[in-house]
C-alpha cells in the first residue's frame, strides 16, 4: 500500500501518518528526515544537498525527486509507503509522478486532510507542552485535548503539570509563509494535492478527503472507514 498525505500544519497530518503506519504495518516516511539521512551518511546525493543547504540555497528537484525514490524503493519500504511532507508545490508533484511511475511504483491512495487556514493556525498556535511529559497532548483551542483552568491560567489536562508554548508555535509571521505555500491551490501544496486527485482518476487511485475539524480520534475513525 502506498499512500501520498497532504495536509496544513496544524492538521494532525502526522499523526494520522502514525496512524496509518501502525494499523497497516507500512513506512512513514517524512521528507525532512529523508535529507538529514543522506547528509548525516555523507552518500554522493546528500553532498550533493548539503552544498545548496550550506549557501542558504532550495535543493533543486533533480535532486530531491531521486533521493526521495530511491528512499521509497529501500527493503523497509517493501510493503509500502506512506509519503509526508512532499511534494509541496505543483512542479514537485508532476516531477515526483513522472519518476514514480519511471520507477513502475504504483500509487494507491491519496489523502487529504481538509482545515480552513484560521483553524489551523489556532491549532499550532494553542500547543501546549507539559513540564512532567511532552506526550500528554494539550491544546487551547482543541476541546477534546483542552488543559486544565487553574488560578486564571491552564496546568496539564492529564497529570497537571506546568505548561509552556514552544517559540515557534507563536511565531505569526513564520506560520503565515508555511500556510502560504501549503494553501496555494495554483502553484502550491494545494496545488499538488489537486493534481495528484487529478491523476487518482485516470490511474484507478483512491483519494480520501478527511475533514479536520473534528479531533484526532475522530479524524482517525474516518480515515480507517475509508481506507
Amino acid at each position: 500500500m502506498n499512500i501520498l498525505i497532504f495536509g496544513p500544519n496544524g492538521s494532525g497530518k502526522g499523526t494520522q501518518g502514525a496512524v496509518v503506519q501502525k494499523k497497516y504495518s507500512i513506512n512513514h516516511v517524512e521528507s525532512g528526515v529523508i535529507f538529514r539521512e543522506n547528509i548525516k551518511k555523507g552518500t554522493e546525493i546528500g553532498m550533493k544537498a548539503k552544498a545548496f543547504i550550506d549557501k542558504g540555497e532550495l535543493v533543486p528537484d533533480s535532486i530531491t525527486i531521486p533521493m526521495i525514490v530511491a528512499r521509497l524503493q529501500e527493503p523497509d519500504c517493501a510493503k509500502g509507503w506512506l509519503l509526508d511532507g512532499f511534494p509541496r508545490n505543483l512542479e514537485q508533484a508532476k516531477a515526483l509522478d513522472e519518476a514514480l511511475t519511471k520507477a513502475g511504483m504504483k500509487l494507491d491512495y491519496v489523502i487529504e486532510i481538509d482545515l480552513p487556514r484560521e483553524i489551523a493556525k489556532n491549532r499550532i498556535m494553542g500547543r501546549r507542552l507539559c513540564a512532567n511529559d511532552n506526550n500528554h497532548p494539550n491544546n487551547i483551542f482543541i476541546d477534546a485535548i483542552k488543559p486544565t483552568e487553574k488560578d486564571g491560567g491552564f496546568v496539564c489536562r492529564v497529570c497537571g503539570g506546568a505548561l509552556s508554548a514552544r517559540s515557534d508555535d507563536q511565531d505569526e509571521v513564520a506560520i503565515g509563509k508555511r500556510h502560504d505555500i501549503y494553501y496555494d491551490a495554483k502553484t502550491g501544496s494545494l496545488a499538488a494535492a489537486n493534481y495528484f486527485k487529478e491523476v487518482a482518476a485516470k490511474k484507478g487511485v483512491k483519494v480520501i478527503v478527511l475533514d479536520g475539524k473534528p479531533g484526532v480520534k475522530e479524524v482517525s475513525e474516518d480515515l480507517m472507514k475509508k481506507l
